[in-house]
């Protein structure tokens, strides 16, 4: 969703009142102007009808003359058929003979009388002047708008450099959110609070690497005696077969866990920091070691992995995290088939597809792999599973991609482009 800036939105709030006010005024301005017409028209129609009354009653020969704009219709007889109709009372804005007029309708004697005012050019001055009156209210929210617009950006600015320093910030040791000398104290407080905010949390980030460093040395040290204890043991003459059998158990159990651990370290590392430790990797050559890594496995289900041959790729990576990912990735098909055959391929740009017969996923299930990498929870259990392999993919760039039926099988898709460094 596309965000507006601080600076337009009070713009826009100011021009709306502006423009509410304006109109508020020339509203209360038409009202007022309505009503003082209709009082001057009343007062001096009814002026003019009074003097003619009083002159009529105290001098019979007097006759009413009519002028350019002031007409009087006496009697029934003399009124147009527009007006015949009328009640007593004041009318505005009635045509007579296209022009508009102002009545003063009365009875006198028992016969009608009508007194018109002509007023049709003090109606076109009228609108002329509401017009440049409008014209003026524009002309004041313009420029009102443009001030605004410029008050607005001079206010907000010192909030505005602020917020592009923030956005400049790079994760460091020191950053901080410089303060100009003359801030206000809001900005200050903000700036305050952010830098403190950003102190606490390099110290945080610096316990978390030396606990990183420091765990992927103690946590490697122990496994490491303990597969080399049980490689030793497996090699002594006379060991029974089922001693025999549970050392190999305890040597794969701890290739498991040290490539559990590479990948617990990876994620917790920055990608930046990662990249400094990269390997280069042929590929076409690791990918058949993790296969027959997992023949055994396999064939203790009767299952059957084939390998495409394949093409040439090298890659810049971690190289126990490659072979983590691709090796559980192979490991989740080989424990969720019953029989069959499970299809390995090197895809061109360097993608590595795996494609078993196993019981499948649902939709939802998949959705649900998806949703806990993303919120940073796991599965149920132990081990690696493909949550885990989601999250390390988006951590490193990878893309992670998996179709499947329920009972027709799996694919999963491991996109290593982003580490690709030669093909042919």
């Amino acid at each position: 969703m596309a965000r507006s800036s601080l600076r337009r939105r009070i713009t826009i709030g100011l021009l709306g009142y502006v423009a509410l006010l304006s109109l508020a005024v020339l509203l209360h301005g038409y009202v007022v102007n309505e009503r003082a017409e209709a009082l001057v028209w009343q007062s001096l129609l009814e002026a003019e009808f009074d003097h003619f009354v009083l002159r009529s009653r105290t001098d019979p020969g007097y006759r009413w003359a009519d002028t350019e704009t002031l007409t009087l219709y006496d009697g029934a007889a003399a009124l147009p058929p527009a007006l015949a109709a009328l009640g007593p009372g004041l009318h505005d804005e009635v045509l007579l003979d296209g022009r508009e007029h102002v009545l003063l309708v009365r009875r006198l004697e028992g016969r009608p009388m009508v007194l018109a005012l002509e007023i049709d050019d003090l109606e076109r001055r009228e609108l002329e002047l509401g017009l440049t009156m409008l014209a003026s209210a524009l002309v004041v929210v313009v420029l009102l708008g443009l001030f605004a617009a410029w008050g607005a950006g001079r206010l907000l600015r010192p909030l505005s450099d602020m917020a592009r320093r923030i956005g400049e910030l790079r994760p460091a040791s020191d950053a901080r959110v410089e303060i100009p000398d003359r801030a206000s104290t809001e900005l200050v407080v903000i700036a305050d609070a952010l830098n403190d905010y950003l102190r606490r949390n390099a110290q945080f980030v610096e316990r978390e690497r030396a606990f990183v460093d420091s765990a992927s040395h103690e946590l490697r040290t122990p496994i490491s005696v303990i597969a080399g204890a049980a490689e030793l043991a497996t090699a002594q003459p006379g060991m029974p077969a089922a001693a025999r059998q549970q050392l190999t158990r305890i040597r794969r159990t701890t290739q498991d866990m040290e490539r559990l651990i590479s990948l617990l370290l990876v994620l917790a590392k920055d990608p930046a920091r990662l990249a400094k430790a990269n390997d280069r990797i042929a590929l076409d050559q690791l990918l058949p070691d993790i296969v027959e890594d997992h023949r055994p496995m396999a064939e203790d289900k009767g299952l059957a992995l084939t390998l495409a041959p394949p093409p040439s790729y090298e890659l810049l990576a971690p190289l126990p995290v490659v072979q983590a990912a691709i090796g559980n990735l192979l490991r989740n098909a080989v424990e969720n088939s019953d029989s069959g055959e499970i299809g390995i391929r090197l895809l061109p740009e360097a993608v590595v597809e795996i494609v078993d017969p196993g019981h499948g996923m649902t939709p939802e299930e998949i959705s649900a792999i998806y949703a806990r990498a993303a919120r940073g929870g796991s599965r149920e259990g132990g081990g690696i599973g493909l949550d885990l392999i989601a999250r390390l993919c988006t951590h490193l760039g990878w893309t992670l991609e998996i179709r499947s039926l329920p009972g027709k099988g799996t694919t999963a898709r491991l996109d290593l482009g982003s580490a690709q460094r030669t093909g042919a």
